[in-house]
């Protein structure tokens, strides 16, 4: 009878600690530390200067000029033959007439490609802190009400009775104060921009106007 094979225990006694782990090698903690200089560096590198972000607000306003500069003449324009007329001009009503309906259109997206294209306008990432972006719907705000303005101008011309002659002249107080408040919520935005970036360009021109006593 063959005698059971016996199976000899491992030489020495079983490990009953922790397995040694190895240690990361100290030049990976170097080129890690490399890495972190390198995105600072480059990080720095791509912040831009004041005088840089001056002249990008620079360039924002000539955009801004760019883009709602052809509503804001005509608007002073329909403001100028609304004047006259009041003023005792009345020969020239017709005229003022085509004036604010010119003028009108003209701040209008549907009829001026140059306001289209800035309300499509994306403010330069140098500017972005500056709520410049709430600026550009508020100007474009200001266009849409300069066409009321100018209707409102129309409505007054047009009134024969007095009753309906107050009744205009009342919506055009009304849409001034909007374009008022407009324009100052505007101006807060941009000098507070000017002041944070140095930039000494003039702001475009939105025009302020009191109507003449009808």
């Amino acid at each position: 009878m063959t005698s059971p094979t016996q199976t000899e225990p491992p030489i020495g006694g079983l490990r009953h600690g922790r397995w040694a782990t190895k240690r990361t090698p100290l030049w990976v903690f170097a080129v890690l530390a490399v890495a972190a200089v390198g995105v600072l560096l480059v990080s720095l590198s791509h912040t831009p200067s004041k005088p840089q972000r001056a002249s990008d607000l620079a360039g924002y306003f000539g955009e801004v000029k760019a883009g709602i500069g052809s509503c804001a003449a005509g608007l002073h324009d329909s403001e100028n033959a609304y004047a006259q007329v009041l003023g005792g001009r009345t020969a020239q009503a017709k005229a003022a007439e085509s004036v604010f309906g010119y003028g009108g259109s003209n701040c209008t997206l549907a009829s001026n490609q140059a306001l289209t294209d800035f309300a499509g306008y994306q403010v330069t990432e140098s500017l972005s802190s500056l709520r410049l972006d709430i600026a550009d719907n508020d100007v474009i705000t200001w266009s849409f009400d300069s066409t009321a303005v100018q209707r409102d101008m129309l409505a007054v011309l047009r009134a024969t009775a007095p009753a309906a002659r107050t009744s205009a002249q009342a919506g055009l107080k009304t849409d001034l104060a909007a374009l008022d408040k407009e324009r100052a919520a505007v101006d807060a935005i941009w000098t507070a921009a000017k002041h944070a970036t140095g930039a000494t360009a003039a702001f475009p021109s939105l025009p302020t106007w009191e109507p003449p006593p009808a």
